[in-house]
């Protein structure tokens, strides 16, 4: 069954929500949808309370570091943290609390190429249990074609049942965000919840454009499932009025 899955994402040491597309690195065009008064952690610690496991961190940029710590110290080996993970970085993150490193730009040259001998490097590393490929993405002719630097930057690798099948021997998980709806609240990428629905071999997490509750339902449905959800823009903890964390959380409680 298709779960929800919570996320604290993490701008200039804020917990923000973003439209994905908009990030820069120098950060003209950014446009912010919310931005919380609250501390990281207290967003940690009420994940934790409602059993909201597998859930994720993500560090949009620089400045996060300390923000990113103190939500992984609220709660010890309950969320996953990913931005500017490295092979040099990925085992102090896990000492400092993450269940999983997610990584993603790390794994390209500064042109975009894949470059399989790091994932390979860093799953001999830390173990592949312990990690967690994000595949976001942009609608190109070829489908979707991974981007990386903050989904700046289209990669050459293009997400098809071999690329998945491939990347899969050396991580535990899948992170997916279709960053061309992301923070839009226009609604799911339903023909890639349902290709990844198709695929389903590893369990995996998408993200992007949830609207209301009706897109959770979608994500099953289409997805047989077997893609997870993430809500961000639309959620009432972050501004918006789609869905509460309450429904969410009956939603998860179903089995």
């Amino acid at each position: 069954m298709t779960k929800f899955k919570p996320c604290i994402d993490l701008h200039d040491g804020k917990v923000k929500q973003i439209v994905g597309g908009s990030l820069t690195d120098d950060g003209k065009g950014l446009r912010e949808n919310f931005t919380s008064d609250k501390a990281p952690a207290d967003f940690a610690n009420l994940y934790q309370s409602n059993h909201l496991t597998g859930g994720h961190i993500i560090q949009l940029g620089a400045g996060n570091k300390e923000a990113a710590l103190s939500a992984l110290a609220a709660w010890e080996s309950g969320m996953q943290l990913g931005g500017g993970v490295t092979v040099e970085n990925a085992a102090g993150w896990l000492e400092a609390g993450a269940s999983h490193v997610i990584v993603t730009s790390w794994l390209f040259s500064p042109e975009g190429n894949f470059l399989k001998e790091r994932l390979k490097l860093l799953a001999e590393e830390i173990g592949k249990e312990n990690l967690v490929v994000d595949l976001s993405c942009r609608r190109t002719d070829q489908g979707w074609t991974v981007a990386m630097n903050r989904w700046q930057t289209l990669t050459d690798l293009h997400i098809t049942e071999a690329t998945l099948d491939d990347i899969a021997e050396y991580c535990d998980e899948y992170l997916v965000h279709a960053a061309d709806v992301e923070g839009l609240c226009g609604g799911i990428d339903l023909e890639l919840v349902e290709y990844l629905g198709n695929w389903g071999k590893l369990p995996m997490t998408y993200a992007g454009g949830a609207a209301t509750l009706d897109d959770v339902k979608l994500t099953h449905q289409h997805s047989d499932g077997k893609v997870d959800i993430t809500v961000g823009s639309a959620l009432d903890i972050f501004g918006g009025s789609g869905m509460t964390l309450d429904e969410l959380i009956e939603w998860n409680q179903q089995t």
